[in-house]
């Protein structure tokens, strides 16, 4: 079945099959300073997928990190996250590296959730991934995500970066941010529902 078939299965990240997959809304920043989903998260799907194209950074070595909004929220600062994160990554001199991210996890933080630092900027420099949110509208439990990003460093390495928690709130989460930790960035993020 082709992948772009409405029902299409396509692989999550812990590389099982998931439901049916549908394309939602797509944005793409051209020197923006942020984008925003503050729409289309509801409770039709039990799972939401943002997947990343081509992010470049204006300032060399940030960091690409998102945060959401609880129902009626505003400042992308209330929801507390509790996380966790660690990388391999391999430099064009030949050294590699595994390693967990002390600095990139939350313990009940309120701040925006690191996906990956250091990201370059210079004009062939990108990165690319997928950001999962399980359950956003439960009025019940947190909201568990995780996520996976691939992207050039500023110090000429490949770096994959694997970033999972939770949410700790049991309000909807209907609105969720991407940003740079300085300047604005170009690439696309198109969000997916799953069934």
């Amino acid at each position: 079945m082709p992948l772009g078939a409405n029902k299409a299965a396509i692989m999550g990240v812990a590389g099982v099959s998931t439901g049916d997959v549908v394309l939602i809304s797509s944005q793409t920043a051209d020197g923006d300073s942020a984008l925003t989903f503050d729409s289309g998260i509801t409770s039709t799907y039990g799972e939401y997928i943002f997947k990343f194209y081509n992010i470049n950074p204006a300032t060399d070595n940030v960091q690409f990190s998102f945060q959401v909004n609880a129902t009626d929220g505003a400042d992308y600062n209330d929801s507390a996250i509790t996380s966790t994160a660690f990388r391999a990554s391999h430099s064009e001199a030949d050294a590699t590296a595994l390693g967990y991210l002390t600095a990139q996890d939350q313990a009940q933080g309120t701040a925006f959730q690191m996906l990956g630092d250091g990201w370059g900027n210079g004009a062939d420099e990108s990165g690319a991934g997928e950001l999962h949110i399980f359950n956003p509208s439960s009025t019940t439990y947190v909201k568990h995500f995780i996520a996976r990003v691939v992207f050039y460093h500023s110090a000429d390495s490949a770096f994959v970066n694997y970033v999972a928690g939770y949410i700790n709130d049991t309000t909807a989460i209907d609105d969720i941010q991407f940003k740079m930790s300085s300047g604005n960035f170009d690439g696309t993020i198109k969000m997916y529902g799953v069934g």
